[in-house]
């Protein structure tokens, strides 16, 4: 629950002090044995704990994601599979899955996004890095502008919509293959790029290296990199960005 949430209902008398002992009990932190769920990291951060799904076992992981909703808890899982998603949904029925991002989400309100974060895609091949950075920046409050299939081949796709990205906050350049897009992208606009290198391309791009060393020796200033498929810590980092342009204007 929401600290201020459990303190405003404490204040109001809907939870009485026996039932606020209970809770604060699995404070700061609740311990499931094989998982320590960190309650207040929204407190601290502003932003609450995201399930990394991949690798878990069903059991584990079920068990988290219902441990969040009993509380009320708006919870974020990125790298889920089609069949951990399935799991979650039968003890779960509010839970969404985007297939191409592969995120689980589980809502209880509808969130008011603000700002505006531009996400641009090299080539179709990128989207789905590209989705799992757009979408957590919405799950955690930003409106997000799709950018896609602009890489530098034909770079006059790009310049049509320049003038669309330039009105965000803040950009996320996904590419793969030489990773190019990023630079370009930070030369013709005034607002942080963060550069998300995709594991997208042929033998000699290394999985992604190619592109991660293009985009951290980009000569274009106002760039910062993210890990190969990282597109979480993208709309993170995005998001913390947008919130400051957002804050600022209020």
């Amino acid at each position: 629950m929401d600290t201020r949430i459990f303190l405003e209902k404490i204040k109001s008398g809907e939870i009485d002090i026996n039932e606020g002992e209970e809770i604060l009990k699995k404070l700061p932190y609740e311990d499931l044995g094989f998982a320590k769920l960190d309650h207040h990291r929204k407190l601290r951060s502003g932003f609450g704990e995201v399930v990394y799904c991949s690798g878990k076992t069903t059991e584990h992981l079920v068990k988290i994601f219902k441990s969040f909703y009993d509380d009320g808890i708006d919870v974020l899982g990125t790298r889920a599979s089609k069949e951990q998603f399935e799991a979650v949904k039968k003890i779960v029925p509010k839970a969404q899955y985007d297939e191409l991002s592969r995120i689980i989400k589980i809502q209880n309100e509808n969130i008011i996004k603000k700002g505006l974060i531009a996400v641009c895609t090299g080539g179709t091949s990128d989207i789905p890095v590209a989705e799992e950075a757009a979408q957590t920046a919405e799950f955690f409050g930003s409106e997000v502008s799709r950018v896609y299939d602009v890489g530098v081949a034909g770079i006059h796709r790009l310049l049509s919509k320049i003038d669309d990205i330039r009105k965000a906050n803040c950009v996320v350049a996904v590419a793969g293959m030489e990773g190019a897009l990023a630079g370009v992208i930070a030369g013709l606009v005034d607002k942080p790029v963060i550069a998300v290198p995709t594991s997208i391309g042929y033998g000699a791009n290394f999985s992604g290296l190619s592109a991660l060393l293009t985009m951290i020796n980009s000569c274009a200033e106002g760039i910062a990199v993210v890990n190969i498929d990282n597109g979480f810590g993208a709309g993170y980092m995005s998001t913390q960005i947008n919130r400051l342009a957002v804050d600022k204007n209020e």
